[in-house]
């Protein structure tokens, strides 16, 4: 059985007012199915257990559970930025949780999580930028679960080399931190962001030592087909080894409208151009996130 998620997407085309469309044949998935995924889906309910995969109805969530894989999200669930494309409210913060890491290390444990990945808001209402919490969350997942690796999937922390030491000091498989897109839209799309900070900060990480480090970029935005190529150019001098590609989709009608579905074959062109660039890993296709495949990337 197959379930297209949000069936209709407002789509900008030029001179015409925004229209719901149907999304194409290729972005409906099938039902999360199978016995790790149902073993998992009774563990979240049981413990209230708060992942990623649930919160945010991941098309993939069935495929990577059944893989041991799962993404937590710290540092509460409002950000302090506005990015025109995250469905993530907005607002003032809760005050920090300073038992997380331990809650976090503890439902990994419960769910036997063979590779976690952690992500969080921006908290830019803190001095450290959340980096402490986050530096103690891999410490104490290690702690609990010494046999599971980690990709933490960071914020920028305004490019403050103090908090990006945190997470070098913790040590992950795979640091990630995202484009999100090309040079032209960033001020559209990551308001508060900028283009060459997150590039500064993916090679900062590389210089200080991480093994691997990754990124990712949402297509259907207006961007030029030569534009993700010079995304994936500059993120290979920022020696990125890992580039996820997918299919950007509107959270709400309050947020920027999907300009175009991209589709597979395209997105199997960007994977060979990044293949041919020297990425050890490149995740190109409609339904990719972040997260997809992420147990791969260590390897």
């Amino acid at each position: 059985m197959e379930t297209a998620l949000d069936t209709t997407a407002p789509v900008a085309t030029q001179g015409v007012a925004e229209q719901s469309v149907a999304k194409p044949k290729w972005l409906k998935v099938k039902l999360p199915i199978g016995k790790k995924y149902t073993e998992l889906r009774g563990l979240v309910d049981k413990y209230s257990l708060n992942t990623i995969c649930t919160s945010g109805s991941c098309p993939n969530m069935g495929e990577c559970w059944g893989e041991g894989t799962a993404t937590f999200m710290i540092l509460g669930n409002t950000c302090t930025r506005s990015c025109g494309f995250c469905g993530v409210k907005t607002g003032r913060p809760e005050t920090v949780d300073w038992d997380e890491p331990e809650k976090v290390a503890r439902s990994i444990k419960i769910m036997n999580i063979k590779h976690a990945v952690i992500t969080s808001v921006d908290r830019d209402d803190l001095k450290d930028g959340g980096s402490i919490i986050w530096m103690e969350t891999v410490r104490a997942i290690r702690r609990m679960n010494p046999n599971t690796t980690l990709e933490t999937l960071i914020p920028d922390f305004q490019g403050i080399e103090r908090n990006i030491d945190r997470i070098v000091e913790a040590n992950p498989e795979v640091v990630s931190h995202n484009m999100e897109t090309v040079r032209r839209l960033t001020r559209e799309v990551r308001i508060q962001a900028k283009y060459d900070r997150s590039l500064e900060v993916l090679r900062y990480l590389k210089e200080k030592g991480i093994n691997r480090t990754k990124s990712g970029i949402m297509l259907g935005l207006g961007e030029e087909e030569e534009e993700v190529f010079q995304t994936m150019r500059d993120l290979r001098a920022a020696n990125v080894d890992v580039v996820t590609i997918g299919q950007y989709l509107q959270p709400t009608k309050k947020h920027l409208p999907v300009k175009e579905f991209i589709t597979p074959e395209q997105f199997a062109r960007y994977e060979q151009f990044g293949l041919e660039l020297g990425f050890r890993h490149v995740e190109s296709g409609p339904l990719v996130r972040s997260s997809y495949k992420a147990q791969k990337h260590i390897l």
